[in-house]
């Protein structure tokens, strides 16, 4: 087969493999996979004990795009502590990551992005690159090209407006006054995803405030014409919500005088004070930079100073983000990930036959117990009377915890044979009450929210950053469903409602949507393992469909790849793109746990994982396979190349997990679960 390519990107399409009907099966390369499996998952398994923190913990670099470190410069400007290492350094990772047509993606081959080039751009003036030198001229070439600074998404013109780059008033206003906003109006503070929530409050308050600092130099190079900035655009139709919602920020900008200056400053202070109340004991906000670099600025501009504790456990927390590299360049996370990455190279370990008692599994179980959060959070707003329990996705993110995270912690802790099994069978008891009394009422779950879909926060002008509600996805959904299979619940109607919304949620193709993982693979790879647990027969029409596209989307060299692409091209990249082993090891988890252990596809996805493995038990994988807001913020999790590999290869040589059975009911754990 050949490559074909997308006429609406201009990207080649790597050409997928013939259908399993099309093929022999009786390929050689089935030869000797078992042992080079094997092979494979020693390797792994050394390599990943290696990684582990002497406290437990597992944490891979979480790396995403420039923007995070030319805010991060932008900032320390903005608060007059920019100093001339941190910026020296942060050029040097932003320079590297140019495309040679002097743009820059917000993913690994992906396409040039203008509000990352502009950000990109920016930081680089700052470390003093002239703006005549070539990657600069290429740069800002390529923005005026598409538009000019007027183009860009309105949280880069935010940071353009700190510095006077642009004007305040032609932004979408921000009333601090939202933070009163009742929870039965619509576009209160909690009809939005926990992440944009975090962002908005603060920024409200920069919003209402409208600092200006002096600007270092002009960036009229960054205008398609200086002498109109912002040309005019027209409204969309009075008819449509895209209408009425730029009218509405048009109305709110005139009443922004007449608002009385004791009720906005009174506003704002309520705004500062939940910001304070959310500050975690690592001195970030919800364990994101987004939102703590938005929380500093907000609060000094309320009068809190650099000494202040509040602000110097904050900067101190966003030291933390930087990860600084041999070459002396200086990258910036956007979150970290340690209680994700742990439970998931428990599962990994457990899978590939490490003992369930084995040192390293229980320190890693101690450590994960010792993390979970017995403290209401914002998730209380609508759950008042469900008591907590669950796990975060980061250090310190106690206001958060989040549903996928408490799924796929319960699975991991069920795989060690702990010394206390009592305190491990409390903790995931309290993990399935709060599970089920976070289920939407669609009978699915979102990420960290109940029933958050309202319409209407993704129709402000202000909100073009990415997905801003937190709506149910079907690999949550999965995840949750297989946790209550693994605790003998898989017929409580709950999870038999969860199942359902699954089932109903198939794509006609027989894949599923991947809301935090890219994309279709991920979604049909976390969906078949959950469905058969919760023991839907191998031969059932959903599964088969799901095999069956598995199959066409697997690529010529043996593994399975998609690009991000197809969150905004479906049709084309469907699970299309180049093999990666956290993609292809999602595939083959969905294909074993359909059966197909013998079949051609999984022999030829195995062998793939054995071939491509490096000698010291890793992969290579420089595609974002990780997901923040489809097609807007991509994740490279740089440890996703080892787990899921490892798990894979682990459920080929030993098969099915759950052993048929229940993992609790296994170990004679008897599990109740109060309701919702």
């Amino acid at each position: 087969m050949t490559a074909t390519t997308d006429g609406s990107t201009g990207a080649t399409i790597p050409p997928r493999a013939a259908a399993a009907s099309d093929t022999d099966s009786t390929d050689p390369l089935a030869a000797g996979v078992p042992e080079a499996a094997e092979r494979a998952a020693a390797r792994a398994i050394e390599f990943l004990l290696a990684r582990q923190d002497p406290e437990g913990w597992w944490k891979g670099d979480l790396e995403t795009n420039v923007t995070m470190d030319a805010e991060d410069l932008l900032l320390r400007q903005f608060l007059g502590i920019l100093d001339a290492a941190t910026t020296r350094a942060a050029a040097l990772f932003i320079r590297g990551e140019q495309r040679e047509d002097g743009a820059w993606a917000t993913f690994y081959g992906g396409p040039g992005d203008l509000s990352a080039t502009v950000e990109a751009y920016v930081a680089l003036r700052l470390a003093g690159d002239a703006p005549d030198a070539p990657h600069m001229a290429r740069a800002s070439a390529w923005v005026r090209e598409r538009g000019g600074m007027a183009s860009a998404r309105v949280f880069t013109r935010i940071w353009l407006a700190l510095f006077g780059w642009w004007k305040w008033e032609d932004l979408p206003e921000l009333p601090p006054e939202l933070i009163w906003f009742p929870t039965w109006l619509p576009l209160n503070i909690y009809d939005f995803g926990c992440w944009a929530r975090q962002t908005i409050v603060p920024l409200t308050i920069v919003s209402a405030k409208r600092p200006v600092r002096p600007a270092p130099f002009p960036l009229d190079e960054l205008h398609t014409d200086p002498a109109t900035p912002n040309p005019p655009k027209p409204l969309a139709p009075l008819a449509s919500w895209d209408g009425a919602f730029e009218r509405l920020d048009r109305v709110v900008h005139r009443l922004r005088k007449a608002v009385p200056r004791r009720v906005r400053r009174a506003a704002m202070n309520a705004a500062a004070r939940w910001i304070v109340e959310r500050q975690e004991n690592d001195g970030c906000w919800g364990g994101i930079q987004p939102p703590a670099v938005y929380s500093v600025i907000a609060l000094h501009l309320m009068g809190y100073d650099l000494r202040h504790p509040v602000m110097r456990a904050g900067l101190e927390s966003l030291d933390r983000f930087a990860v600084w590299r041999e070459d002396g360049s200086r990258m910036i996370e956007a979150c970290q990930s340690p209680v994700w990455d742990t439970c998931l190279a428990v599962i990994a370990l457990a899978d590939a036959g490490v003992p369930a008692d084995h040192p390293r599994l229980l320190k890693a179980a101690d450590w994960m117990l010792a993390e979970e959060i017995r403290r209401p959070g914002d998730w209380s707003v609508k759950r008042p009377e469900l008591p907590p329990g669950g796990w975060a996705f980061e250090f310190h993110n106690d206001n958060y915890p989040d549903i996928d995270d408490t799924a796929e912690v319960a699975l991991a802790l069920r795989r060690v044979s702990h010394p206390q099994p009592d305190r491990v069978d409390g903790a995931i008891a309290r993990a399935v009450r709060w599970n089920f009394g976070m289920q939407s009422k669609n009978g699915a779950w979102g990420a960290f929210d109940v029933d958050n879909t309202s319409p209407f926060p993704n129709r402000l002008p202000f909100c073009d950053f990415g997905e801003v509600i937190d709506p149910p996805s079907a690999d949550v959904t999965a995840h949750v469903v297989e946790m209550m299979a693994a605790e003998g619940l898989a017929h409580d109607p709950r999870t038999r409602r969860g199942i359902a919304w699954l089932l109903a949620e198939q794509e006609a193709d027989g894949s599923w949507f991947g809301r935090w993982g890219v994309n279709y693979v991920y979604g049909t790879g976390s969906v078949v393992p959950a469905l058969t647990a919760a023991g839907l027969p191998a031969s059932h029409p959903a599964i088969r469909r799901a095999v069956h596209w598995l199959q066409q989307a697997q690529n010529d060299d043996g593994g399975w790849g998609e690009d991000l692409r197809s969150y905004k091209y479906a049709r084309e990249w469907s699970g299309r793109g180049a093999s990666t082993a956290s993609q292809t090891a999602w595939a083959l988890m969905a294909l074993l746990a359909a059966g197909e252990r013998d079949s051609e596809a999984v022999e030829r996805g195995v062998r793939w994982l054995a071939d491509t493995q490096r000698k010291d038990g890793s992969w290579d994988e420089p595609y974002f396979t990780g997901t923040g807001f489809p097609w807007d913020f991509s994740i490279n999790y740089h440890l996703y190349r080892q787990v899921f590999p490892l798990t894979a290869l682990g459920r080929y040589l030993h098969g099915d997990p759950f052993d048929k059975a229940p993992l609790a009911t296994r170990r004679g754990v008897r599990v109740t679960a109060g309701g919702s």
